[in-house]
């Protein structure tokens, strides 16, 4: 046998090797782990405590926001204008 011949069949036998290994490597027991039923307020509660894990969390009510003076046709005369200028980018550029 050459030395590129069993290089690859060193190969193919590692990732074999590796991926029998994978099955518990990634948490195959989540299963067992599993509770099939549980009250709706420890859920919501969690929900709650997790939501606040968020990047850009903000409270809801905390923003005032003010109330917007374009109309819609303003919009979309403006969305109209770039369209036709080109100035909308379409499909990918590189």
């Amino acid at each position: 046998m050459t030395a590129s011949r069993i290089l690859s069949v060193a190969a193919v036998a590692a990732f074999a090797s590796f991926g029998a290994q994978a099955n518990d490597l990634y948490g195959t027991d989540f299963e067992a782990r599993f509770q099939p039923s549980r009250d709706r307020a420890s859920v919501q509660t969690e929900a709650v405590q997790a939501v606040t894990q968020f990047k850009n969390f903000t409270p809801s009510g905390s923003l005032d926001r003010a109330p917007s003076v374009t109309s819609r046709d303003a919009v979309r005369a403006e969305a109209v204008t770039a369209a036709r200028s080109g100035a909308i980018a379409i499909g990918e550029r590189g």
